[in-house]
């Protein structure tokens, strides 16, 4: 018997082709983090030269994000339909491409633009790697195994890019930090058809359009009624954009119910553990995201470091985020994930708590410490949600469930950013209006009520007697909505921790041999 059962067993293991295979697979991955961090170093350089307003520099950052979470059902059901690895190339082609725009871009208006270009062919990345990896290894231990070298390419792009970051910002225009894509792109392009076996639903209809532009305008209706509201206060055009948004979503849930190939399978989000891993993964990166944006700006812009400095100095949090990974399968064999994604959650939220005592002529010490702290917290959740959702998944809806899972984190980071974002600006700006310094242009005090980055580039030409005091006020202004949008992640990350204890309370601990993908996919669910 053991015999006969030998080679179908042999059948699951991965062949040296699916291992390669992975290594190109990390490229993409790698990039994605990269981009995301050398961006968040380039903010002062750009802010400088392109002059943004309060709202354009949060659309720079985090449309992004929002047109990768719009983007990322429709391209996950278009990779079930078309092809997996011949998605994941045509996003490779045209996420070079928008990245050699993006590097020249003339103007806030063009780098937005050219940033949501970024967003629709980087939501061909994510759904198109994991739903590969679903389907390249069928076996339980090394498909855990998988994932993890896949989330951890995410975490050395996230150690790499401060330091390829700050290098060329040292010696080059802050549009070069989006041209390290081209080349990574280049490659994944010779490799891919070579080492990627192609993967698509042979049963899969018809894209809706429809839904896929209700998915889009729904997120970005809502989005720009927060940051309508962060710049100019509660008001009907606000209010309006984001029941807007609100009613288009409500439609396009609607609308999936009653379509025989829906973007969306709603029968997924019958497994209970699957839908309260989603909401973990949308909360806990909501208050997760936004931190790292203020703390590279805080880091170049208060604490006067260059920007190789700053990068250095972020790769800590980076590092952390790697060991936590390598730490967290070992205890998930013994702790129910409850336990574990509470306890990370708990952990995080108190580095959030040591985030709120940073101060303008603060140590550098505490704000190494607080982001340590809650990136090694913070890692639970990323590697058990993962598997959770994926493994829940039958391997034709792979793509979907992909795209559902980065959907969660992409549209909570995004959000994360908007709304933490909008605290800031909304306490920086609230500053600023009322203790211009005396003798301050009328021009230079418009563009430094505006953002950090145009104070600080605006002081540069003014005489010492009126920079010195637009300098203290802005950075002090900065610093109090940094420490006000600490104290919400800190509470919301308690929330959230809570929120998993009682949520996942009957998931089982994965032991030995029953990893979390083989737990759910066999049937180990609530109800």
């Amino acid at each position: 018997m053991v015999g006969m059962m030998m080679p179908a067993e042999e059948t699951l293991r991965a062949t040296r082709r699916e291992w390669l295979g992975l290594a190109v697979i990390a490229l993409p991955c790698l990039l994605y983090s990269m981009d995301l961090t050398v961006l968040n170093l380039a903010v002062p350089q750009l802010s400088a030269d392109l002059k943004p307003s309060a709202a354009q520099l949060l659309w720079i950052v985090d449309i992004y994000g929002f047109m990768v979470a719009g983007s990322l059902i429709t391209m996950g059901t278009l990779g079930d339909r078309i092809g997996r690895r011949k998605l994941l190339l045509i996003g490779a082609a045209a996420f070079g491409l928008a990245s050699i725009l993006a590097a020249f871009s003339t103007s806030a208006e063009m780098l937005i633009a050219t940033r949501a270009l970024l967003g629709i062919a980087g939501a061909t990345l994510a759904p198109s790697t994991l739903s590969l990896i679903r389907n390249m290894f069928l076996d339980p231990q090394e498909r855990t195994f998988a994932i993890g070298v896949w989330i951890s390419s995410f975490s050395a792009g996230g150690a790499i890019g401060p330091l390829v970051g700050g290098v060329l910002l040292e010696h080059y225009w802050w549009g070069s930090v989006f041209l390290v894509g081209v080349p990574v792109m280049l490659l994944l392009l010779v490799l891919g058809p070579l080492l990627l076996p192609e993967f698509k639903d042979p049963d899969a209809g018809r894209i809706d359009l429809v839904s896929a532009a209700l998915s889009l305008t729904a997120v970005l209706a809502t989005i720009y009624g927060i940051k309508h509201m962060a710049e100019h206060g509660a008001g009907w055009r606000a209010a309006v954009a984001i029941l807007a948004g609100i009613g288009l979503g409500t439609v396009f849930m609607r609308r999936q119910r009653h379509l025989a190939d829906p973007m969306l399978d709603l029968r997924l989000f019958r497994n209970a553990v699957f839908s309260a891993s989603l909401a973990i993964n949308v909360l806990g990166f909501l208050f997760l995201f936004g931190s790292f944006l203020f703390i590279a700006q805080y880091l170049q812009l208060v604490l006067g470091l260059s920007p190789l400095q700053a990068g250095i100095w972020g790769v800590p949090s980076a590092l952390a985020f790697i060991l936590g990974s390598v730490i967290v399968p070992v205890v998930a064999h013994r702790f129910p994930p409850a336990l574990v994604m509470a306890g990370g959650l708990a952990f995080a939220a108190a580095g959030f708590a040591v985030l709120t005592r940073v101060e303008v002529g603060g140590s550098l010490a505490v704000v190494v410490a607080a982001s340590v702290i809650f990136s090694l917290g913070f890692t639970p959740v990323v590697a058990l949600t993962t598997e959770l959702i994926v493994g829940s998944a039958p391997p034709e809806r792979a793509g979907s469930a992909a795209a559902i899972s980065e959907t969660s984190i992409e549209f909570g980071g995004a959000l994360g950013i908007a709304i933490l974002g909008s605290i800031v600006t909304a306490v920086y700006r609230s500053e600023m209006a009322h203790a211009v310094p005396a003798g301050t242009p009328v021009e230079a005090a418009r563009v430094a009520a505006a953002t950090l980055g145009g104070a600080v580039a605006e002081a540069a030409h003014l005489p010492t007697e009126v920079s010195g005091p637009l300098l203290a006020l802005a950075r002090d202004a900065f610093v109090q909505g940094m420490q006000l949008s600490a104290l919400v992640a800190m509470l919301g990350l308690i929330v959230t921790a809570l929120a998993a204890l009682i949520l996942l309370r009957g998931a089982p601990p994965t032991a030995s041999g029953a990893t979390p993908t083989k737990a759910v996919s066999e049937g180990a669910v609530l109800h």
